[in-house]
């Protein structure tokens, strides 16, 4: 059993004024010594975001069809992927108890 929650698939990632269709991966867990639920994963490489970043830092909203959240774009790996991460209500769903399904 893992205690991480997690999503893979399309999404729709918006930086200031403008919106990508990416495909991104996604995973989860919740931080019992801060209390808080942190996410992160990779953009696939997409060359329209890499133009309009370039390799730079930047607040993102990712949203998902399991739920929509604030996060922030950091320095892209040797393959282009963005990495993503935020705190708090993830964009997909998750389980609210140990072993059972997530919620959407």
């Amino acid at each position: 059993m893992s205690d991480e929650d997690g999503y893979t698939g399309p999404a729709t990632l918006r930086t200031d004024d403008r919106e990508f269709a990416v495909t991104v991966d996604l995973r989860g867990h919740f931080q019992p010594i801060d209390g808080y639920y942190r996410w992160y994963g990779r953009v696939s490489a997409h060359p329209e975001v890499s133009a309009a970043l370039g390799g730079k830092k930047a607040r993102a909203t990712l949203t998902t069809p399991e739920g929509s959240a604030q996060g922030e774009l950091t320095d892209p790996d040797p393959w282009d992927r963005y990495r993503i991460t935020g705190t708090s209500t993830p964009p997909f769903a998750v389980a609210t108890e140990p072993g059972a399904a997530p919620e959407v």
